[in-house]
Formats: structure tokens, C-alpha cells, sequence
């Protein structure tokens, strides 16, 4: 046995097959001051460590593992003197980039007892709990949503990624052919499968397309309306005309709140053209979803009750720490039917195992965060949350709407503001002729270097998006920890930046 270090730790040794548990009471003790600390004053750490270049933690950590086992106290000594000051800080109530999210200590505590009882929900008896209260917890934050319908079937993924190749792997096998025995390769009596979405849709469309074997080719982006929604007659006539051609329709992805600019899709009408064409519908709510939990803002899910699959985040606006995603279907036969593979050692009499209904084999006590959360804020105080982020998101809207330098492209549903430096006018109309006048290429290249500008201050970090082919500076609130005075602090800092951009020019 090795000996003590002046804390009286151990490393690991077959006489210490864990950490002994009045020293795990002490470093998590610890470590729960830390946490607080952190939340208590999120602010004392730069949003981003904008002193970071690619490879400098690398360099200042060892190349190999210790051989002999560290103390508890060095541990965390290095998490905070290492590890802290290079993360980017997604708590901070300055990040406003991507999707402004936190992690509420409801579900921090949720995370240190899920890891503490460490259940892999395989089958129902590998982790009893963890399915049913899977299905309790996720039916709450449907009927929240306005799904009230109980045939809906959830369950929790890690991403809105996998949640939507999974969905979309349910439709292939909707779509027939065998493809879950033969699959698709050099099968010439299958013809090209397509999957369809707006211009405006997420990413992971395509690597569901990818992974399922259809390709980037398989998928047709439709054109969008004056607000950036998918054009329900666009898509029409885009399935009329891959029918024509040969091409097998399989899904629709439908969003909800899109990542540029929150546009809402019709999803109404494009359940009714799947509908006519027999056709699965997916709709995207990974963000609008949250929203959706306003009873003033309900109506943006307004078709989604006939979808066949739905995805919401409870990790980006509902303050669950990140991974939590809710996958929802009316169709569980076919998700079951597309991916339920049960080797020897798995056989089961019980039929409520989640590991049939997804890639997976492995299951993470997830739902405990989400119930924590649920129970602790309720219904109420998530709603009274989120109304709060939309409010200052309309304050923003009006900050950057009295000034002539600058231009809103895209009206915002929920709590995302994007906003373009187009320069000094007097009117909207003579600011749209502005932009116009001054190459775009100019334009991106001033309103890149205010977003870069402003990121470097620590303060605040925004991210940036296209609009309509146009570089924009995007805004996105949403943490839990976000008041007035940090957003009109961003509008100063972003005012400031480009005031010295052009000045610098």
C-alpha cells in the first residue's frame, strides 16, 4: 500500500478499491463548494477564455496517466486552476451564442446522484426506475407542451441529432423495401429515397441522411416564405416532381423554432401534403418546443398532435443540463420494428425496454434530471422563466430597431435577435437602399469583426448566422441567470465594437 499524502489520501490500491467514503464526503463537500461558488458568481470567469489558443491546456498536462494514484485535493486543485480558466462557460449569463442554455441546480444535483446509482436502463429490469420514470417525466413535458394525446410514445436520447436519426430511420422502414434485412446497397429494385426540409432546417437532417444510407443528395431542401418558413406548396410540388422522376418520398422534417432565426414552419399544412402522400412527418422542436409550454405561444405547435415524431431539447430552454433529449412518436411499432435487435443474453418476458426503440443499447438515468427539474421549478416557474427571456429579446428587438445603423432581417418568434450593421441612414427604407449600395462581402466582413470584437471582451459571447446569404450578428437569450442589465450590456458592447470596427477601417 502506497503511503499517505499529507491529506491523508491514498491513490488507488486493492487495499483502497474506491475512495474510502469519509473522503469522498470531503472532496465532495468540496466540490459542491466549488459548484456553488460557480453559480453563486458565474461572472467572475470570462465567458470565454479569449487568452486560449488550440493546444495549451494539451501542453500543460501530463502525455501518460500516473502511475501511482493522485489525492482527491489535487484533483480539484487542477480543475481549478486548469481546467476552469480554458472552458467556455455556458452557464455565464453573458453566453448568447448558439442557444443560451443552463444547467439548473435542480439538475446538477439530478447529474450527481445519477452517477452516483450509475443504472444502465437496457430492460425494464436493469433499470425499473429509470424506464417508468422515463415515461412520467416525459409525459409531463408533453401535456406542458399541449400534446395531450396519450398515444404519444417518449423516451430520452442524448441530442436532437440522434433523436432525429432515429426518427428518420423509423422512416425508412415505414417506407418498406426491407431495408432493415437487406439494407440499401446494391439493391437496384430500390429506388433513390429523399428527405425533405426547409432551407432554414438544422444540420443533423443531413447526417441522418448520411448515416442512413441516402446520402447529402437525399436530402431536398425547400424553399422558404418572406418569414422563412418552409413553403408548404414548394413542397408539394417538390414531391410531385421526385415522384415523377423516380424518387421514393420517405419523411418531412418540419422545425420549430429554426437555428438562425426561430421561423416557425406551417407544420399544419405540411402534415396535410404528408398526409395526401403518405409520407412520415419528423418535426424539429428541439428549441420552439420550450416555448410551446406558454399557452400564448401553444399555437406554434399547431399540427404537430398528427406528426409521426417530434423532437424537444429540455437541455437548450428548459434548464436541464445538458444531454437531455426528449424523442417522441405515435408510431412506436415502427421505431421498434426499424431497430429492436435482442441478442441471447438480453431475452426478456417484459416488452417496456427502451433499448428496443433506438441505436442505444446503453441508457444513462437521464429522466431524474428532467423530473428534478420539473418538480422543482413547475409548470409555472419554467413558463414564468421563458416569458422573461422572450421579454428581453423584445427589448433587444427595440434597442437595435432605434438605431439607423443597424437592421433586423428576420423577426424573431422567441428569444433569438439577429441583427445586421448595414450603417448610418435615416429611415428603414433608406438603410435597405444602404445595404444594398455597400458589397455584401463589405458588410460581412464589418459585422464578422464586431462579433469577434465583442467575444474578445469576456463579457459576452455571440455567435454569428446567415440570413439569406447575408452575415448577421446573432444574439440568443436564454440562461437562467440573464437579467436586462446583461442584455442591454450586450447591445453597448456590440454599439461599442462597431463604432471601432469603422473607425478602424
Amino acid at each position: 500500500m502506497q503511503p499517505a499524502d499529507q491529506h491523508g489520501a491514498t491513490g488507488a490500491s486493492l487495499d483502497v478499491p474506491d475512495l474510502p467514503p469519509d473522503e469522498f464526503r470531503r472532496m465532495a463537500t468540496r466540490a459542491v463548494e466549488i459548484v456553488a461558488r460557480y453559480l453563486e458568481d458565474p461572472e467572475r470567469w470570462p465567458v470565454l477564455p479569449t487568452a486560449l489558443r488550440p493546444g495549451d491546456l494539451i501542453e500543460r498536462l501530463p502525455a501518460d496517466a500516473p502511475v501511482d494514484g493522485e489525492p482527491m485535493e489535487r484533483l480539484l486543485d487542477d480543475l481549478e486552476s486548469l481546467i476552469m480558466p480554458a472552458t467556455t462557460h455556458w452557464n455565464h449569463p453573458g453566453f448568447m451564442a448558439y442557444f443560451g442554455i443552463s444547467g439548473s441546480g435542480p439538475g446538477i444535483i439530478a447529474e450527481l446522484l445519477i452517477a452516483a446509482l450509475n443504472v444502465n436502463a437496457m430492460l425494464w429490469r436493469s433499470g425499473p426506475a429509470q424506464t417508468e420514470l422515463e415515461q412520467v417525466a416525459l409525459a409531463w413535458l408533453r401535456r406542458m407542451m399541449g400534446l395531450d394525446d396519450d398515444a404519444w410514445h417518449g423516451q430520452i436520447t442524448d441530442t436532437a441529432s440522434s433523436s432525429t436519426l432515429w426518427a428518420l430511420a423509423a422512416a425508412r422502414e415505414h417506407a418498406g423495401h426491407d431495408t432493415r434485412r437487406l439494407g440499401l446497397a446494391g439493391r437496384p429494385d430500390v429506388p433513390r429515397m429523399r428527405i425533405y426540409c426547409s432551407e432554414e432546417a438544422h444540420s443533423s437532417v443531413d447526417k441522418a441522411a448520411i448515416t442512413i444510407g441516402l446520402g447529402v443528395e437525399g436530402v431536398r431542401r425547400v424553399a422558404t416564405d418572406d418569414r422563412l418558413r418552409m413553403d408548404a406548396a414548394a413542397l408539394r410540388a417538390a414531391i410531385a416532381e421526385d415522384r415523377a422522376a423516380g424518387v421514393l418520398p420517405i419523411a418531412v422534417v418540419a422545425t420549430v423554432g429554426t437555428t438562425s432565426t426561430t421561423a416557425v414552419d406551417p407544420v399544419a399544412a405540411i402534415a396535410d401534403v404528408c398526409e395526401a402522400e403518405g409520407v412520415w412527418l419528423h418535426v424539429d422542436a428541439a428549441y420552439g418546443g420550450a416555448a410551446a409550454t406558454l399557452p400564448e405561444l401553444r399555437p406554434i405547435m399547431d399540427g404537430c398532435e398528427r406528426a409521426d415524431s417530434l423532437v424537444v431539447n429540455p437541455h437548450k430552454w428548459l434548464f436541464v443540463p445538458i444531454d437531455c433529449s426528449a424523442l417522441y412518436t405515435r408510431r412506436p411499432d415502427v421505431l421498434r420494428r426499424a431497430f429492436s435487435v435482442v441478442p441471447v443474453y438480453l431475452e426478456s418476458e417484459e416488452t417496456m425496454n427502451l433499448m428496443d426503440y433506438g441505436v442505444a443499447l446503453g441508457r444513462r438515468f437521464r429522466a431524474l434530471k428532467l423530473w428534478f427539474v420539473l418538480r422543482w421549478f413547475g409548470a409555472a416557474g419554467v413558463q414564468a422563466r421563458i416569458r422573461e427571456h422572450i421579454r428581453l429579446a423584445r427589448l433587444l428587438d427595440a434597442l437595435v430597431d432605434a438605431d439607423p445603423e443597424w437592421q433586423r432581417p428576420a423577426q424573431s418568434e422567441m428569444s433569438v435577435v439577429v441583427m445586421r450593421w448595414v450603417g448610418r441612414a435615416c429611415t428603414q427604407a433608406e438603410a435597405e437602399a444602404k445595404a444594398e449600395a455597400r458589397p455584401t462581402e463589405e458588410l460581412d466582413a464589418i459585422n464578422q469583426a464586431i462579433i469577434d470584437r465583442v467575444n474578445a471582451s469576456g463579457e459576452v459571447f455571440i455567435s454569428h448566422t446567415r440570413v439569406r446569404g447575408r452575415l448577421v450578428v446573432r444574439v440568443a437569450i436564454g440562461n437562467l441567470r440573464t437579467t436586462e442589465r446583461h442584455v442591454r450590456r450586450a447591445w453597448q458592447l456590440i454599439r461599442e465594437a462597431a463604432a471601432e470596427v469603422i473607425a478602424g477601417r
